[in-house]
């Protein structure tokens, strides 16, 4: 009752006060809203005092006492990540198309065929290279032969010194162009630069094949890096070498605690971001190229923290709160005791102020308490 009676002298004064205020139509209003309002929470105090107050009377306190679970609140760690989105690349990756024009006449490979670095996977035409390799061999023979000759007759001394350079000129360029012609044969001959899986076959056998168009699609998929856009302000809180988090939305129970390979050197203008690269294995192929996934990067850390499940907060017109157990077993009494919180992160919150270590908040049968009502309280745990 005493609350009660100081709740109604409370409200007196604010009327008082108010005769004295402003009484323009809008200060009128605003006084009615917050009437209005102190005038719901004093209804429900009067119910929470009325059901204490028969409790009390008819001598049976056990009757009223509601079933509760508390936890005990202790300082432990927090940290605190924030979600960043990104694709899954392929540390190993090449489009391969040939250094030379000519027609495909052989195609070695299949898609999905595991391949080796350096191994052929097609084949161009090449029986212009041939034909012109054998003819530079023909004359090349007849050049050598010349220039033997001729060196023979000039280290006799026989002869004029131009016919001598001019028989090893002709020797000389012949063999350049033999060198030419059989670079140019190798070329005919498309090879992986990368071991991996044969993703795609983008040609067929007959068809043109020319340079800087895809013939096929090679994928290493034992090395993966995830490239993931990441807010400017989180610059100052994440360096090469950290320990981040790896997950993917398409497989929710694969998590993997990883280091920072890379912190791009450039701000995006266009949605002030920058670029956070984290390499890893990936020697059973789960994951793959273009996969969305998700970076979780700590920018907060309490060691000595007090944390409450976040569900057991709940907010009036003074702010948030909850319910806490005073007194000692067996005679619990909810209180309600408003909190500043902090941070939160997966169903848990920081309390800033509000609570001290030690304290038993009401984890479970929070929803039928009320201030001041007795508890029974059914085991106390750690608050987590």
């Amino acid at each position: 009752m005493k609350q009660l009676l100081l709740l109604i002298v409370t409200t007196g004064m604010l009327v008082i006060s108010a005769c004295s205020s402003d009484d323009s139509p809008e200060a009128i209003r605003k006084q009615l809203d917050s009437y209005h309002r102190q005038s719901k929470e004093i209804d429900i105090k009067i119910k929470e005092l009325e059901k204490q107050l028969t409790g009390l009377e008819s001598g049976n306190e056990s009757t009223n006492r509601v079933a509760v679970v508390l936890g005990e609140i202790t300082p432990e760690l927090f940290e605190h990540f924030v979600e960043a989105s990104g694709n899954v690349e392929a540390v190993r990756e090449a489009l391969i198309s040939p250094e030379i024009s000519g027609q495909i006449t052989a195609i070695y490979v299949r898609e999905g065929d595991r391949i080796q670095k350096g191994q052929v996977l097609a084949q161009l035409n090449t029986q212009v290279t041939q034909k012109s390799i054998e003819e530079i061999k023909t004359s090349l023979s007849l050049a050598t032969d010349l220039f033997q000759r001729q060196q023979r007759l000039w280290d006799q001394k026989i002869g004029s010194e131009m016919q001598y350079l001019e028989s090893k000129n002709n020797k000389e360029s012949l063999e350049n162009r033999l060198a030419t012609l059989n670079a140019q044969l190798d070329m005919a001959r498309v090879t992986s630069p990368v071991s991996g899986v044969v993703e795609r076959v983008a040609q067929k056998n007959g068809e043109l094949a020319m340079p800087g168009m895809t013939m096929i699609h090679v994928i290493n998929l034992d090395e993966l890096f995830v490239k993931a856009s990441v807010s400017e302000s989180l610059l100052p809180y994440i360096n090469k070498g950290d320990e981040i988090v790896l997950k993917f939305p398409s497989y929710p129970d694969y998590i993997r605690k990883l280091k920072v390979d890379r912190i791009g050197s450039n701000i995006n203008p266009g949605n002030r971001t920058f670029e956070v690269q984290v390499k890893f294995p990936n020697p059973d192929g789960t994951i793959k190229p273009n996969m969305m996934a998700s970076l979780l990067i700590n920018d907060y850390r309490n060691e000595q923290a007090l944390i409450i499940p976040s569900r057991l907060i709940k907010e009036d017109l003074k702010g948030k709160y909850l319910y806490i157990a005073m007194g000692n077993s067996p005679d619990f009494i909810a209180q309600k005791v408003y909190i500043q919180e902090g941070r939160s992160f997966q169903g848990r919150t920081e309390v800033l102020s509000g609570l001290s270590v030690g304290d038993k908040i009401i984890l479970d049968g929070f929803n039928r308490v009320n201030d001041g009502v007795y508890l029974s309280v059914d085991s106390v745990k750690t608050a987590k």
